[in-house]
């Protein structure tokens, strides 16, 4: 799968502020068309942090959608549909970085014994899918990196996310998807874009 150039890189960051300031200003959800790799059905994750903590995050992690789309919707939901917090408001953004990870296709991994299943994450290359029955949940490469799991704990945690118990992902009937992501973020609000690298840079 094509990797994002840096111009795209930063296309897709600033999309995302767009679509962020645009709706929290006139309800409105733009329709901007990019080409290249933005005419691609692509997953992807918008994530928002202010002063270091986490604001919001919501994607998609499969491409059902044009990635120019989904750039906007997954946007727009992070700052205003995000379970976990109060939706964004437009003051705020002043103070909010924004941050985009365009993903691979899920790869599920299968292995004689359950055990086996760290061997086959790599700490800041692989997020996780972790899916038992109704139960699914995932967690982006960045944040092994960023709370310093090993592979096993990766795992746990994502259990966790799934409201699994944390051993599930030892259990036969439990799928794990491994997929990589391309992680482009703002310096500083409204700041220079630069592409983050999870294997070698400390969030």
């Amino acid at each position: 799968m094509k990797l994002l150039t840096a111009e795209e890189g930063k296309l897709a960051v600033n999309l995302a502020r767009e679509s962020i300031e645009t709706y929290l200003k006139e309800s409105k959800v733009i329709k901007k068309r990019l080409e290249g790799v933005f005419k691609e059905k692509r997953g992807v994750f918008t994530t928002l942090t202010k002063r270091g903590m986490l604001r919001g995050c919501i994607g998609f992690p499969y491409p059902i959608k044009r990635l120019d789309d989904a750039i906007v919707d997954s946007a727009i939901s992070a700052a205003t549909q995000d379970p976990r917090f109060p939706p964004v408001e437009l003051k705020e953004m002043d103070e909010i970085i924004v941050e985009v990870t365009v993903l691979t296709q899920p790869e599920k991994i299968v292995v004689k014994n359950r055990r086996d299943l760290p061997k086959h994450i790599e700490i800041g290359r692989h997020g996780l899918i972790i899916k038992r029955g109704a139960f699914s949940g995932l967690l982006l490469p960045q944040v092994a990196v960023e709370h310093g799991f090993d592979e096993e704990e990766f795992l746990v945690q994502t259990c966790f996310k799934a409201g699994l118990p944390p051993d599930a992902w030892l259990i036969d009937d439990t799928e794990v998807y491994r997929f990589e992501g391309q992680i482009f973020k703002e310096k500083t609000p409204r700041g220079e874009i630069i592409e983050i690298d999870t294997r070698s840079c400390d969030l």
